[in-house]
């Protein structure tokens, strides 16, 4: 067998072949809060699920469609809202899980919380690499704002203030939409403005993958996830690894943004950086590290309540003076 089919094998074997990587079909369950908790209680014996209860002052709308996409496919949200009808600021939440897993129902908890305290929270479908590459899981967030924004008066929301929220994954994810306000090439419903959203709050989401921080697109022992997404090695196609990183886009233009991370330093990968430019622009910026966390921290005390008490005052922070 030639050198060049060795390689050439090689390549496709690890993920990393010129070739595009299409969506892998099927179902990726493989990231979940209970296996979270199962992995994660070894390390941390006093880890507790966060109370998943609805809060009595908090109703749910469920299974509202947002998005049809091809083949008749429905992408869904849920609504969590105060029983008052007072107007309120929204949130748009992302879950995690490598955009290849993990699901809207992740959110609930921290939805329904969010709800009590005086939010219309939003759990959202997003399209995952086993369906569809970068960028459809951006362009489908993006409707969801807009959907958000075109039911504002259905839900008492406030379409002047509006977040988003994400977790890993969805925290990246988060950032990159939040950097590309009224950024035409992100948004595919032809209405970039109506995707804009006035907060950013980031859950140990990685800003950059091509970075000295970054662990993203590593294919040496099997294929990445964020390669997965792409559909190229990152050295096969660095450009569209940087163009899918909030990094590339930080400006004048960005939002307030906060920072919820855990100890684990690679999945805020480009966070600094990003800072320094919100710096440069006189844009708001708040930062949050809990020592000893573990990734998935937002789902378990005793992390739970503090990361709850740190997005309430961040966004009463910033769209108070926003009136």
């Amino acid at each position: 067998m030639s050198r060049y089919l060795l390689l050439l094998l090689s390549n496709l074997f690890v993920g990393t072949s010129w070739a595009q990587l299409g969506p892998t079909g099927g179902r990726d369950t493989s990231f979940s809060i209970a296996g979270s908790f199962t992995k994660e209680v070894k390390y941390h014996p006093e880890l507790q699920l966060a109370h998943p209860d609805l809060p009595a002052n908090v109703r749910k709308t469920a299974a509202q469609t947002y998005k049809r996409i091809p083949a008749g496919r429905e992408l869904q949200l849920d609504v969590f809202q105060p029983t008052s009808r007072k107007l309120r600021p929204a949130i748009l939440m992302i879950h995690g899980g490598g955009w290849r897993s993990g699901d809207r129902s992740h959110n609930y908890t921290l939805a329904g919380q969010l709800a009590a305290r005086g939010y219309v929270t939003v759990t959202a479908d997003y399209r995952l690499s086993t369906e569809a590459l970068y960028p459809a899981a951006v362009h489908d967030l993006k409707a969801a704002i807009s959907w958000i924004r075109r039911n504002a008066k259905n839900y008492a929301i406030d379409p002047r203030k509006l977040a988003v929220l994400g977790f890993s994954a969805g925290g990246q994810l988060a950032a990159l939409i939040g950097t590309t306000n009224g950024n035409p090439a992100f948004d595919a419903s032809g209405s970039a403005d109506s995707s804009n959203v006035q907060a950013i709050i980031d859950l140990d989401g990685i800003l950059a993958f091509i970075h000295p921080e970054s662990g993203e697109g590593d294919d040496s022992k099997s294929t990445s996830a964020a390669t997965y997404w792409f559909g190229y090695s990152k050295t096969a196609k660095p450009e569209l690894w940087k163009q899918g990183s909030a990094l590339t886009h930080v400006g004048a233009a960005t939002p307030p943004t906060l920072f919820l991370n855990s100890s684990v330093a690679r999945m805020h990968a480009g966070r600094d950086d990003f800072i320094a430019v919100l710096n440069q622009h006189g844009i708001y910026s708040e930062v949050h590290t809990f020592e000893n966390a573990p990734h998935t921290f937002l789902f378990f005390e005793p992390w739970f309540t503090p990361t709850l008490a740190y997005i309430d005052g961040f966004l009463r922070r910033v769209f108070s003076s926003s009136n």
